[in-house]
């Protein structure tokens, strides 16, 4: 057994003599590291761009935003991967490997001398966050092209169910924040819309979210499923004047004729009157005039609260008449209380209207002052010489609600007491059966 590792250990001797200077040597390694995860694969290239041309909220304090109103340019737009200026065609790449039955093999087609103008025009042509698109005076909303004001459309269908003639306008988009434990200052947008149909249907609804379209979707398809039933009078206004609150927002609204329009409102009401259906009222808001979700709500109150013509007669056991300027305050009864009228009641008992609608309020109107021309020479002959006429017009009244035409008391008596025109047609129509 000792011979035998003697025998091994000279062997040993013997064979590293010669290569004991060679594994000394440096080697090189035969494998090369290859990592396959670095700073450029772990981000995309929206997180790189946005890292360079964004400014982070501890920036935008210390004025580090100023740079951003530049036009930023996106050198990769235009650029499709595998054609260049050589215009070499790759395949796999930029063609297909087999085409028919002959495999496509790599080969260069003709230069194209307008490539690097394409390019820069495709550059040039580039969304740029100065330009805003152009709305038209339809699409516009209270301030340009921002949303407050704005149509987003109907809301989304429900199973079968689509909401046709239905829309949905924008009133409120504002950004909001609250604390978090985790994430500190958790930044969301919040959108106030109102949903109509134009036809006394409508509704409104608030939704928020981290970006602005996610919020207005949101708040559009709520909309579309808090709808409320408006009364109006004759489709064309409120059924009376009244008063709403809703925190410190204030809302008078006034009843107007057929044609006055909507020009004597907040543009909020505006939007919801247009919505609801109401062509004709005056409205004045009071207090928080720039907190529209407070006005969309105290002026749905409002609408929500009115009473019908037939409810307010009701309510008093009166009839409801009606005065209207254009029909020269001609009488004519609007509802008549269903039990009948309560026969008891005094004229002391008979409650005054507008004390009964606005609930005991009385509006403050403002004091108007005389014209700067009240004391003038002119204007004083001026009221010398109408006033003759001041009482024309409230004569011609009376006498068409007592007589139903304009004609003297004594016109019973006296045929010819009644004017010239109104003469001649009783003339003709007192000719007509004696000609038959």
């Amino acid at each position: 057994m000792s011979k035998v590792l003697q025998l091994a250990s000279a062997f040993s001797r013997l064979s590293c003599s010669g290569s004991c200077s060679a594994l000394r040597a440096p080697q090189t390694p035969a494998l090369t590291p290859s990592r396959y995860v670095n700073f450029f694969s772990k981000h995309s290239a929206e997180d790189i761009w946005k890292g360079i041309t964004s400014v982070s909220p501890q920036g935008r304090k210390r004025g580090r935003a100023k740079g951003l109103r530049k036009l930023i340019r996106n050198l990769n737009k235009g650029q499709v991967i595998g054609v260049g200026r050589a215009n070499i065609v790759f395949p796999g790449l930029s063609s297909n490997i087999i085409q028919g039955k002959e495999i496509v093999r790599q080969h260069q087609l003709p230069k194209d001398p307008d490539f690097d103008a394409k390019l820069a025009k495709i550059r040039d042509t580039q969304s740029s966050s100065l330009k805003s698109n152009k709305l038209t005076p339809l699409e516009r909303g209270y301030t340009g092209s921002k949303m407050p004001g704005r149509s987003i459309g109907p809301p989304d269908p429900i199973g079968e169910q689509e909401f046709e003639g239905f829309d949905v306008k924008v009133v409120e988009l504002k950004p909001v924040s609250h604390m978090r434990a985790t994430v500190g200052r958790f930044r969301r947008v919040s959108v106030t819309a109102v949903c109509g149909n134009k036809n006394g249907v409508a509704g409104f609804a608030q939704g928020k979210a981290v970006d602005g379209k996610t919020a207005m979707r949101k708040a559009k398809n709520r909309s579309g499923q808090r709808l409320m039933f408006i009364e109006r009078y004759n489709d064309h206004t409120i059924c009376h004047d009244f008063y709403s609150q809703f925190g410190r927002t204030k809302i008078f609204a006034w009843k107007r004729p057929e044609g006055y329009g909507l020009l004597k409102c907040h543009r909020v009401i505006r939007t919801i009157c247009e919505l609801v259906g109401i062509k004709d009222m005056e409205a004045k808001v009071e207090n928080a005039t720039n907190n529209p979700s407070a006005v969309v709500k105290a002026f749905f109150l409002g609408l929500l609260r009115q009473r019908t013509p037939q409810q307010l007669s009701d309510e008093v056991k009166l009839h409801l008449v009606e005065f209207r300027k254009e029909n020269d305050y001609c009488p004519r009864i609007v509802a008549s209380p269903t039990e009948g009228c309560d026969e008891s009641k005094s004229e002391k008992d008979i409650p005054d209207y507008d004390n009964y609608i606005w609930e005991g309020r009385v509006v403050l109107r403002r004091k108007k002052f005389p014209p700067f021309f009240a004391n003038t020479q002119g204007y004083n002959q001026y009221l010398r010489v109408q006033e003759r006429k001041r009482g024309m017009d409230a004569v011609k009244r009376t006498l068409r609600n007592e007589y139903g035409e304009i004609r003297s008391f004594l016109a019973e008596k006296y045929p010819e007491c009644r004017p010239p025109n109104q003469i001649v047609n009783r003339m003709k129509a007192a000719e007509k059966p004696a000609e038959s």
